[in-house]
């Protein structure tokens, strides 16, 4: 294989994946319990999808008469424009309109309308009506984004190599949305402001340990973990996945459980014991677990990542996240290049840089990613 397939094969990896039915069906059952008319009437967009591979669209259009949708749009990329067509899988339409040569290089866009077509009485996904795209279905395009105008609610597994994109894609354009991404995401500094600003969220279903997605047949199989089931299909799992979303559900609203600091160094495991330490860069403490965030401190503190798994808004501010450029006024103390090397040094017996100012340092010890919070006042 060529180098560029090499980067191509490796660059994918990360990019595709077939998210599991249950996966879809207990969030998209999470917003219905909290609203049950939150797609009544709505127009739903799944770009990034296919329905021959991917059960974004076979759930909904399955779902399309109990949910009420309008209308339901998805759009796949080309195989050629997704990697270089490294993992192409022939087609499995058996239909007149099907031509090899284009379904190469062209993106398919497939819409399900409240039409019965094929006069069974029903709307279902035999009723899903496709055609070629002009463009590689590449969501960016204009072909693409003037779908993403006419939707209401955008829902799809968008490539992980270009969610930053995608989610700048969707808030140009102010619709609603439930995406997955890796939680990491959150760190980045086109995501965290809105999750700052309370324009974005985690979705209620995952929380913690990995998911297992489906992967086309040529995938390789070198990931932890993974199987290929009784019949050849190919599975993996991936870990630290999240739903990110602007839909409202009511775990985002269910208070927090707190024990006063005193408790939580007496009783919490976690701790050891241990007191709360205070960041030597950051007018903060240092707060290691999520369930470790004492009930009587007022002031801000530093909080795992994993916090907004748990996030109530109503109950707590998120402050900022200590970096290199940072968004928040909590910072006491900027380190100098000198003193950066240093601590490398000290800490490592050998010449380097410790870049101190990336996060927020206990004892002279940087500390994972943290998000600086506060509690609000009791209304």
């Amino acid at each position: 294989m060529a180098n560029d397939d090499l980067g191509a094969a490796a660059a994918a990896k990360a990019d595709e994946f077939y998210t599991q039915w249950p996966v879809i069906e207990r969030e998209m059952n999470a917003y219905l319990e909290y609203d049950p008319d939150v797609f009544r009437g709505k127009t739903i967009l799944l770009p990034c999808d296919d329905p021959e591979w991917s059960n974004f669209t076979k759930f909904f259009a399955l779902h399309f008469m109990d949910y009420g949708l309008k209308k339901l749009i998805s759009t796949s990329y080309a195989p050629e424009a997704n990697h270089g067509g490294v993992y192409y899988t022939p087609t499995l339409f058996d239909d007149p309109q099907f031509d090899h040569t284009k379904d190469e290089v062209a993106g398919k866009l497939f819409v399900l309308e409240a039409k019965d077509i094929n006069g069974d009485g029903k709307i279902n996904i035999d009723d899903l009506q496709w055609q070629y795209l002009k463009g590689d279905g590449d969501f960016r395009s204009a072909e693409v984004t003037a779908l993403r105008d006419e939707a209401d609610i955008i829902v799809t597994n968008p490539p992980f190599s270009l969610f930053r994109e995608f989610m700048a894609w969707i808030m140009a354009a102010g619709k609603q949305f439930s995406i997955i991404g890796n939680m990491n995401a959150v760190t980045y500094k086109e995501v965290f402001p809105l999750i700052m600003g309370n324009k974005v969220w985690y979705g209620p279903t995952i929380s913690s340990g990995d998911r297992e997605f489906g992967v086309p047949d040529h995938y390789p199989l070198d990931a932890a973990g993974w199987r290929v089931d009784d019949d050849g299909k190919k599975y993996i799992r991936v870990k630290g996945v999240r739903w990110f979303t602007n839909i409202e559900h009511g775990r985002r609203h269910e208070p927090l459980q707190l024990m006063t600091m005193a408790d939580n160094i007496k009783f919490n495991k976690k701790l050891k014991g241990q007191p709360y330490r205070r960041y030597d860069n950051y007018d903060a403490i240092e707060v290691p677990f999520t369930d470790a965030i004492p009930s009587d401190y007022d002031g801000p503190m530093g909080v795992p990542i994993s916090f907004l798994d748990r996030y109530n808004p109503d109950q707590f501010e998120i402050l900022g996240m200590p970096s290199n450029h940072p968004d928040t006024d909590l910072r006491t103390r900027v380190y100098t290049a000198e003193e950066c090397r240093d601590a490398y040094f000290t800490l490592f017996g050998k010449p380097g840089v410790y870049d101190l100012n990336a996060r927020g340092v206990v004892g002279g010890v940087k500390v994972y990613a943290r998000i600086l919070i506060q509690r609000k006042a009791a209304q």
